[in-house]
């Protein structure tokens, strides 16, 4: 899949997010790189540049107290040839992107991965 394209798909994820969500991510920046750093491996404790589908960085919502301000916009990464390397077609590309959008907002709504993974599992 071409960059355009699969950044179309990028945008349209975060654009179908309730409003509610929509309107807290004003100091958020979505970006597509082809595969993570070495550095953004090491951060997130992975060794397999594959296993990274997208990555949050900044301060989450709920860990902003009063001083929080004048500060670069967080980050999400969504990194693209592991996501088609998991997928094979255009349908299952799209699919698991808007699930990695939504695991990486929930990262800036100060859900962490256990809690994340019990909601993706259908748990309360």
């Amino acid at each position: 899949m071409n960059r355009e394209r699969f950044q179309e798909l990028v945008t349209k994820a975060v654009e179908s997010l309730p409003e509610e969500f929509q309107a807290r991510l004003d100091n958020v920046d979505v970006v597509v790189e082809d595969w993570p750093s070495l550095s953004q491996l090491t951060g997130v404790r992975l060794k397999h540049r594959q296993a990274l589908l997208g990555l949050y960085q900044g301060v989450p919502l709920t860990k902003r107290g009063r001083h929080y301000g004048l500060v670069p916009p967080d980050k999400i990464t969504i990194f693209q040839k592991p996501i088609e390397a998991k997928c094979r077609d255009e349908a299952k590309i799209t699919a698991e992107i808007y699930r990695v959008v939504k695991h990486e907002i929930a990262h800036h709504f100060g859900i962490g991965d256990a809690r994340l993974q019990q909601l993706e599992r259908g748990e309360d």
